[in-house]
């Protein structure tokens, strides 16, 4: 999986160097900024899977920034810092960053600190898939059982037959029952 990252820090010099080490380590740089400010709205545009942010830059910082981007544009953060104090890294920690990684940048431990975020991002968004297909697939058996009188057993074992006989995934056979019971009482409704 090539990482799409966005990265943040007020000083030139700095952003040129991550792009490039990024760059020859096979991840796409979808974009860069100078400013706090900046970052938030280019998240949006570029939606990319990690940003590396500086922890200090002018207007909004890199903790208010991944604060805010927690709940308008959920995207993993690695922090760059000059300041190695534990307040920093406390506050890193406690706005969830996948990273902290101190200047002057090493090579190495950059990569791994962005090769980590990048695995953990895909770890937490597949964990994510699966927890919502489990509840599309439970809410599916409930309407089956309730509408067609089966048990739970039976429900799920005609939503497996019924997968693997489409060759669909059991997360759009459930979305189809769903539909099809938001159907049912939307014509019932209208009656």
């Amino acid at each position: 999986m090539v990482g799409r990252i966005v990265i943040a820090d007020d000083e030139t010099v700095i952003r040129m160097g991550v792009r490039c080490i990024l760059e020859e380590a096979g991840y796409a740089v979808v974009g860069e900024a100078s400013s706090g400010d900046e970052v938030v709205a280019l998240v949006r545009a570029a939606a990319p899977d990690l940003a590396v942010l500086d922890i200090r830059m002018p207007g909004r910082d890199g903790i208010e920034v991944a604060r805010r981007l927690q709940t308008e544009a959920p995207v993993p953060v690695v922090f760059l810092t000059a300041y190695g104090d534990r307040a920093l890294a406390a506050a890193a920690a406690e706005v969830g960053a996948y990273g902290y990684v101190m200047k002057p940048l090493q090579e190495a431990e950059l990569l791994a600190a962005v090769a980590v975020a990048v695995a953990r991002a895909g770890d937490a968004a597949a964990a994510r898939d699966a927890l919502e297909t489990r509840k599309l697939v439970e809410r599916a058996k409930g309407i089956m059982m309730q509408r067609l009188g089966l048990t739970e057993d039976e429900a799920y074992r005609l939503l497996q037959r019924r997968s693997r006989n489409s060759r669909r995934a059991m997360r759009a056979i459930a979305e189809d029952v769903l539909s099809a019971d938001a159907v049912f009482h939307a014509g019932g409704a209208t009656r």
